[in-house]
């Protein structure tokens, strides 16, 4: 058994005594303080690296270190003279930190701790700004990553700190204490969690500032999510950072910048005219930790049984017409049609049901790099827009690569991706839908996976929202430069962020404007919003550390090509990243002890992260990759440091792709086991497993068997004037009505190829039909309702 956290050369974790974390929350946005308190008790000087995951789009913006009584701030400077000072320090015997970015994947940090003599306490503080993610119900979310509320084991269990968690009970050796306010222009409606808090305490009667805590006896079984409502969700805000007068004149952080939150509803007249048209790829993660549970909950699924469950409803819910193929992916792929995509009927569904039946988590590691080339290399469907539908739990070794595949191809496809688990990489689940104009999805705790894929799939029927431009109207003296990439794509229940930078003073104006115009189905769109140039008081410069972020995003995407001024665009990047106080994969922050008055003594005890476990945001060490420094008096040999601790984590994060041979194409015919699943026990999935691909159902006795009647029943109570499929399709559609209301989004699609079916067959009025079906199945569900 592997631990987890810091740990010494015989895989003792280096205890940790307590986490206290801050959240502030100015509307969209979060700025995150966590403190964690370790103490070194072996006997010898301790040096560790630490590796942990964060929000893709975190922007880290103040790392600290206390040992005892003295505190170390780390300072940002250049990538590898942060090394380099690192290294001297360390080999001097001085106590020095060292925090920089994974330059594969920007959610992965690195914090190489060095020199903790023995019996000391180290207080690590990390702060990070983030945008907060809009749910499906209009919420938005924050989650405190398991990394920083470690999963323990008690003692007793021979485990120590690991990533099995259903097994956690009573008390833990450590405390955690969370504080949460929150600010916003509009008026918070509420706060829920996924955890116990205290009540909500209002600081204003406009009901624009709050603070809540966790509840004590948090049991460290989960991570901790946090859910915030405001009131009128759609209307669009702005908040204007005042920037620091001691920066350089001109720079971004001199002047004041504007933080734009746009979250638009379309007419519903509109939204609900949904393509019928379409290219539908599903890439399925077949790798072992797929096999894991979705949650530590009695009755919890496994992660490839709730996605299998997901794909029956996908497959049920594509129009007629359209075309689909599916893949399996890990340390190889396997796809359901050998060459490409095939039409969507009946004879095709049937087959893809049995494909999806037969999927096992099987498929070892997560190699996803092949299956997207492939994909790609298949020539696209005339008028069939390609939508790739993306499931993973986990994390990849060359997560800019894919980001960049996905890029290359952005004009010929939309990509959805959905991360499953607290574990999915950030970064890569929200680059490929960042790259690919789509949407990013994350699947955590109980969440149900069905909602969340449906609502994605709503948004890749909807029409394209197009022409997309940003104006502003500005009083005289002041110009405005916007630092956010163009917004390529508007989602219905999508927010965009636009960040901007404001020059100059007004000559007289206190107001601007920003207007967001598009085209959505030959219609012409205008959302306006009129904001106040005067900077919001203490905001603590997390907009403007948002914005830097964005910008050295950019820059970052710049570097990439052949051909571009790679030095001169780096430059920039240090320069931005120094200046802001924010990350960047060309920086990092250290801190060095210099006012230690003696030097630590004695032989240095080495461990390092090794392994991360991503399917549950743990970190596992290994004394196999620590990285060793040979010293002797007065001089230092750098030995595997120089090829960067990321390369030493990536090699594990292909943990379970040793046995495999360059990924091949193989069709799911060639599966070695088509033993089916148990039977459906879900009421609602067993229903929309019978149904037609046309969007009928028969009357049969597995119809009844879903209504739990009898076929005999069902066919004594039909109405003369239909014949048994109108009937049964009837039938479905008054039940789901009836009596699966609150899981409409995951059936929406289905009753409306049904009602679509029922409409086709001109079977004239069918309001007795209703009403006898009411009868039957113990609804009242009107006629109108059903859309037929």
């Amino acid at each position: 058994m592997v631990n987890c956290g810091l740990v010494t050369q015989k895989n003792v974790p280096v205890p940790l005594k307590s986490i206290s974390v801050e959240v502030l929350v100015q509307d969209h946005v979060s700025t995150v303080s966590s403190t964690l308190l370790y103490v070194n008790e072996e006997e010898r000087p301790l040096e560790a690296l630490f590796v942990f995951p964060l929000p893709a789009d975190a922007a880290v913006c103040h790392f600290s270190a206390k040992i005892g009584e003295q505190e170390i701030v780390a300072e940002l400077q250049n990538r590898e003279t942060a090394r380099d000072r690192y290294d001297d320090a360390v080999s001097s015997g001085q106590q020095a930190f060292l925090l920089e970015e994974s330059a594969e994947s920007p959610d992965v940090f690195g914090l190489s701790v060095g020199c903790l003599s023995p019996g000391q306490n180290a207080a690590v503080t990390i702060i990070y700004v983030t945008e907060l993610d809009v749910q499906a119900d209009h919420s938005l979310r924050f989650c405190l990553p398991g990394v920083l509320n470690p999963r323990y084991t008690p003692a007793g269990s021979g485990a120590g700190i690991v990533s099995e968690i259903s097994s956690v009970c009573g008390a833990v050796p450590y405390t955690l204490t969370l504080s949460v306010h929150v600010s916003s222009p509009k008026p918070i409606s509420k706060l829920e969690s996924n955890c116990t808090l205290d009540p909500l305490v209002f600081l204003h009667s406009e009901h624009t500032q709050a603070t809540v805590n966790l509840s004590p006896g948090h049991m460290f079984d989960k991570d901790v999510e946090l859910f915030l409502y405001y009131q009128d969700p759609h209307q669009p805000s702005a908040i204007v950072e005042a920037g620091v007068a001691t920066a350089p004149s001109g720079s971004l952080m001199r002047d004041p910048v504007v933080m734009i939150s746009l979250y638009p509803e379309f007419l519903e007249e509109v939204m609900s005219s949904l393509a019928t048209q379409g290219e539908f790829i599903f890439l399925m993660d077949r790798s072992g930790s797929m096999g894991e549970v979705m949650h530590h909950g009695i009755g919890a699924q496994t992660r490839i049984e709730s996605a299998k469950d997901t794909l029956l409803l996908l497959l049920k819910s594509l129009p007629m017409g359209c075309y689909f193929n599916i893949f399996g992916f890990g340390s190889r792929f396997e796809a359901f049609s050998s060459y490409e995509s095939v039409e969507y009927n009946q004879d095709t569904l049937d087959e893809a049901l049995k494909s999806v039946k037969r999927m096992q988590a099987d498929l070892c590691g997560t190699e996803i790099l092949e299956p997207l080339k492939y994909i790609y290399s298949q020539r696209c469907k005339p008028n069939h827009p390609r939508q790739l539908f993306i499931f993973t739990d986990g994390e990849v070794g060359n997560t800019k690569e894919v980001l960049d595949l996905v890029k290359h191809h952005v004009h010929s496809h939309r990509c959805f991706s959905f991360g499953i688990g607290e574990g999915a990489s950030t970064a890569l689940i929200t680059g490929m839908a960042r790259e690919g104009s789509g949407h990013a999805q994350f699947i955590t705790g109980t969440d149900r996976m069905q909602p969340k894929v449906m609502q994605s799939l709503r948004f890749a029927l909807q029409p394209p929202v197009f022409n997309i431009s940003v104006d502003w109207t500005l009083p005289d003296g002041v110009t405005v430069d916007t630092l956010s990439q163009p917004i390529n794509v508007l989602f219905q229940g999508q927010r965009a962020l636009i960040y901007a930078q404001l020059k100059g003073e007004s000559s007289g104006g206190s107001e601007g404007t920003v207007t967001v115009k598009y085209r959505l189905k030959d219609q012409p769109v205008t959302n306006q919003l009129h904001f106040c140039l005067k900077p919001t008081e203490e905001t603590g410069l997390s907009i403007h550390r948002l914005a830097a972020r964005t910008r050295i995003r950019s820059l970052e995407q710049e570097e990439r090509p052949c051909g571009a001024d790679v030095e001169s665009i780096r430059s920039k990047i240090v320069e931005l990243s120094v200046q802001a106080g924010v990350s960047s994969v060309h920086t990092a922050f250290i801190a060095i002890n210099k006012d230690s008055r003696q030097t630590v003594k004695g032989p240095l005890l080495q461990s390092a992260a090794s392994d991360i476990h991503l399917g549950c945001d743990l970190l596992f060490l290994r004394d196999d990759i620590c990285c060793s420094m040979m010293r002797t008096k007065g001089t230092r040999t750098r030995n595997k440091l120089n090829i960067g601790f990321m390369t030493k984590v990536r090699n594990f994060f292909r943990r379970g792709s040793k046995t495999a041979a360059a990924p091949t194409v193989q069709t799911n015919s060639q599966s070695k086991s088509d033993a089916a699943p148990d039977p459906q026990k879900d009421p609602l999935l067993q229903l929309v497993s019978l149904q037609k691909a046309s969007g009928c159902w028969d009357l049969d006795v597995t119809l009844a068997d879903a209504f739990g009647t009898t076929e005999d029943e069902l066919t004594n109570q039909k109405p003369a004037q239909v014949e048994g499929s109108v009937w049964a399709t009837l039938l479905a559609l008054i039940w789901l009505y009836g009596c699966k209301i609150d899981q409409r989004v995951e059936w929406q699609f289905v009753a409306m190829k049904a009602a679509s079916w029922i409409r086709s067959q001109k079977v004239g009025d069918l309001s007795e039909c209703v009403c006898v079906g009411n009868v039957l199945l113990g609804c009242q569900v009107t006629k109108d309702t059903l859309g037929i």
